[in-house]
C-alpha cells in the first residue's frame, strides 16, 4: 500500500473533498493539518512547491492539490500511482 500525505487546513473544502476521494478508494492516508502550525506549512511548502491546501503525496511525490488528484482520478493514473508499493514493503 503506498504511502499517501495530505496536507489539509480544517475549514478547506477543497481538503474534505480530497480526503474523501482517497476515501472512497479504501486507501489509507496522514492528515497533516497545516492551520495551526508555521513550521508544518512550511515544510509543506517545501516539499511541494507550493502555498496551498491540499498538498497530496503519495511515496513522497507530490502530485499537487484536489484538482490534480481528481484529474490523475479520472485519466485512471491516480489508481496506478496507489497500485504501487511503497519503498520497502
Amino acid at each position: 500500500m503506498p504511502d499517501v500525505v495530505i496536507y489539509t487546513t480544517s475549514w478547506c473544502p477543497y481538503c474534505r473533498a480530497a480526503k474523501s476521494l482517497f476515501a472512497a478508494k479504501n486507501v489509507a492516508f496522514t492528515e497533516i493539518d497545516v492551520a495551526k502550525d508555521p513550521g508544518l506549512r512550511s515544510e509543506m511548502e517545501r516539499l511541494s512547491g507550493r502555498r496551498t491546501v491540499p498538498q497530496i503525496f503519495i511515496d513522497g511525490n507530490a502530485i499537487g492539490g484536489y484538482d490534480d488528484a481528481q484529474e490523475l482520478d479520472q485519466s485512471g493514473e491516480l489508481d496506478v500511482l496507489l497500485s504501487r508499493s511503497s519503498p520497502g514493503s
